[in-house]
């Protein structure tokens, strides 16, 4: 069985940030992810279909982790933002969905399906600061206009980090279907069969 070659890895981040400034270019991230869609489907028939108990670290690549050790140094961080991410229930139904990989095993299904939980946790963590514009404008004395858009980033660095490192038999604990045994591309995937 031959893994995920690396070069693969490299050609599938560049179609990201290709997909992440110009949308026309998803149908190349579509291209370079589905092998990766085709294993997890094999994964999944193998698996008879029924993933693990669900987990979830909360917001994934640390950044929980991180939010609670700098609350915990910093009383009054802690005091305005809260000891977990405020968007942190967004990422705990993104992780439900990446958990189970969706309801479809077909490939572009399966692709189509990340893809919308993916722009849903983005959309979640604007929505979020839009519940605490007044709030957070106020605590640091700037305008409302300010904070939303600091929000848009946090939220567009999210979901670029989703894309990049959500990607199916990647590895990652926090991969498309981390509820089913990791998978591992072969050259039918690659050839789409």
């Amino acid at each position: 069985m031959t893994r995920l070659p690396s070069t693969l890895i490299a050609l599938a981040l560049l179609a990201t940030q290709a997909a992440a400034t110009d949308p026309g270019d998803f149908d190349i991230q579509r291209q370079f992810e589905l092998p990766a869609h085709r294993a997890l489907a094999r994964a999944r028939a193998d698996d008879d279909g029924a993933p693990t108990p669900f987990t979830s670290d909360g917001c994934s690549g640390g950044l929980s982790s991180v939010w609670i050790v700098v609350s915990d140094q910093f009383p009054e961080f802690s005091k305005a933002h809260g000891k977990q991410p405020p968007w942190e229930q967004c990422c705990v139904v993104h992780d439900v969905a990446y958990h189970s990989a969706g309801a479809s095993t077909a490939p572009e299904q399966s692709f189509a399906n990340r893809a919308k939980a993916d722009q849903e946790l983005k959309e979640c963590v604007v929505e979020t600061g839009k519940t605490r514009l007044s709030e957070i404008a106020g605590l640091y004395g700037t305008d409302e206009d300010t904070v939303e858009r600091a929000y848009r980033a946090i939220a567009n660095a999210m979901y670029l980090a989703v894309r990049l490192g959500g990607v199916p038999c990647s590895g990652m604990p926090w991969r498309w279907g981390y509820g089913y045994r990791q998978c591992f591309v072969n050259a039918g995937d690659l050839a789409g069969r």
